[in-house]
């Protein structure tokens, strides 16, 4: 099914939300946040922050309803893959290829007339290849 270029622009409103409401909730709960949206050849990354001394990539999913099932669902193994060539793009670039790393997802629900829904799975993933 083809999108239309309104509901493109829709969805990235609605992903730049999520990622600004994913990087305050991240911020409140003492992440330092490294880098947003990092883009390489293999995939991408929505946020690079800094938990303690470990490194996390997250992959922040947002929905307005629940037709598709849960945000978290949308990080398929297909997914998980890209996120991992990019994180460990990110990575070598960065010049730490030891470095303690972790995958998490914030996942947002948002809801007509409700109170927007963060729920952050901290080590979602391993590493996929």
């Amino acid at each position: 099914m083809k999108r239309t270029e309104e509901e493109n622009a829709s969805n990235l409103k609605l992903g730049a939300e999520g990622e600004e409401m994913a990087v305050s909730y991240l911020t409140r709960k003492g992440y330092r946040i490294v880098e947003r949206n990092f883009r390489c050849k293999g995939g991408e990354v929505d946020i690079v922050a800094r938990d303690g001394a470990t490194l996390v990539f997250v992959e922040v999913k947002t929905r307005r309803d629940l037709s598709y099932g849960p945000p978290q669902l949308a990080v398929t193994p297909f997914k998980q893959r890209q996120i991992s060539k990019a994180a460990l793009t990110w990575l070598a670039r960065a010049r730490k290829p030891d470095a303690a790393a972790r995958f998490d997802v914030v996942a947002i629900i948002l809801l007509a007339g409700a109170s927007p829904q963060v729920e952050h799975i901290v080590n979602a993933f391993d590493l996929a290849y």
